[in-house]
């Protein structure tokens, strides 16, 4: 009896390791974004606000560092059930081909996979503060 309890907690203890160990499998990359006209010219009217940057930074814990992980590479413990990977955004590359208008509709109309958030994140400055938060995730 003893070595058959034995023999089960050490397989338990194998096949979490290995579970553990095995990298996670390369995410797919999105297709792209399709972003209306209106939101790419959307002018960030709280830029260079460092105020917000605590508000930012507490909205992107609440509603996005699950998926996107804390410094937003797309590494958070939700993302590992995701079709898709959801992006980089400490990604210079990444960083300078949106405009704060287009992060702005990434993080709040959202699409397939990245919900909408219109309902949850209501006021106007919160969502900026989220963007500018987003734009100091680049490395």
């Amino acid at each position: 009896m003893k070595s058959r309890i034995l023999f089960v907690c050490m397989m338990a203890i194998g096949l979490t390791a290995i579970w553990a160990f095995t990298p996670p499998q390369e995410k797919k990359k999105g297709e792209p974004w399709n972003i209306p006209a209106e939101y790419k010219a959307k002018e960030n009217t709280f830029k260079g606000d460092a105020d917000l940057l605590r508000l930012g930074k507490a909205t992107y814990a609440k509603h996005c560092r699950a998926c996107h992980g804390n410094a937003g590479e797309g590494d958070g413990p939700k993302a590992r059930n995701l079709e898709f990977h959801p992006g980089d955004f400490s990604d210079a590359t990444w960083q300078a081909s949106v405009t704060d208008g287009e992060v702005y509709y990434m993080s709040i109309i959202g699409r397939d996979e990245m919900p909408n958030y219109e309902g949850k994140i209501t006021d106007e400055e919160e969502r900026w503060a989220l963007v500018n938060y987003v734009r100091s995730l680049q490395k």
